[in-house]
């Protein structure tokens, strides 16, 4: 990670270095915060943040979730997010907000603890390669199971609910992967570690619904809206680890994945082993949507 000239903490502009916390901050110990992730881009028409202001609706809704105070509008934080990336000189980057219990508390109530809202910028190229956006990736699906809708609530961007990818994502990492698919506790597919999915099968495209433990992403409703505005049959639907067997086409999607292609799972080739046309007209329709080339969607550029 490349370190620019301020972070947004609490209100105000900080220099990075000094963006800090207190150790016996409430978040650190009980992962009790949520966040979000936002990219900018270097659009025709100048910095555009991509869905910036669905974004902070998403955290609003997270913290109403898991019962965070949030103590600022979402407009607040669209314009401090739009400041940051001014003041940092960034024509493309990764926004990260955050807000988390900080220090009046210990123990698992968090009750009289002070709350913190953060915001980061930064220069972050694609999260699974470059490589991996041109030729795809490979797969494992993990022995680690997804958070159950009875554990913890998948649709919200919870801090702590993320070990449970960081798990599954580092076992990958560790045998030879690029990335982990996870089935909820019905054996039935989820998403990745950090990314909706999607399976193309003669043609119709499926993704599992949110009841199946998924986050309900931006960046999967942006390319179901362009593929179905695009002819496109996109079907929610229960998969199991066959339907990735049966594929022709394989991709996942998100904020810092945008979208990648999935070219073997298990040490299986998925179609011909290469990217299919169904995935190469996704990643064509949201990058050109995302940098204004193509004149699709123009609210969902918020420029800077």
């Amino acid at each position: 990670m490349e370190a620019t000239e301020y972070i947004w903490m609490d209100g105000a502009l900080v220099p990075w270095n000094e963006a800090q916390v207190h150790v016996l901050s409430h978040g650190l110990h009980y992962g009790t915060g949520a966040f979000e992730g936002i990219r900018a881009y270097d659009a025709v028409d100048g910095t555009a943040v991509f869905r910036l202001t669905d974004h902070m609706k998403r955290l609003a809704r997270s913290c109403k979730a898991l019962d965070i105070p949030f103590e600022y509008t979402v407009e607040d934080l669209v314009e401090a997010s739009k400041e940051l990336l001014r003041v940092n000189k960034l024509r493309s980057g990764y926004i990260r907000p955050v807000t988390f219990f900080g220090t009046g508390s210990m123990g698992l109530n968090p009750a009289g603890a002070t709350v913190h809202m953060v915001i980061a910028a930064w220069e972050w190229g694609t999260y699974l390669g470059d490589e991996g956006v041109a030729n795809g990736i490979r797969v494992a699906v993990s022995s680690w199971r997804r958070i159950g809708q009875n554990a913890f609530m998948p649709n919200a961007k919870g801090t702590g609910g993320y070990m449970n990818s960081v798990l599954a994502k580092t076992a990958a990492l560790r045998a030879g992967y690029d990335e982990a698919l996870l089935l909820n506790a019905d054996g039935l597919l989820a998403e990745g570690s950090g990314e909706n999915l999607f399976v193309v099968r003669e043609g119709t495209l499926y993704t599992p619904p949110t009841s199946a433990g998924v986050l309900d992403g931006i960046t999967r409703n942006s390319v179901t809206q362009l593929l179905e505005e695009d002819g496109y049959t996109i079907k929610e639907s229960a998969l199991t680890r066959t339907d990735l067997y049966y594929a022709d086409e394989v991709f996942l999607t998100g904020t810092a994945a945008e979208v990648t292609p999935v070219r073997e799972i298990d040490d299986r080739p998925v179609g011909d082993g290469k990217p299919g046309p169904v995935t190469r007209r996704a990643q064509e329709l949201f990058m050109g949507t995302v940098t204004g080339k193509l004149e699709l969607h123009p609210e969902w550029r918020e420029y800077i």
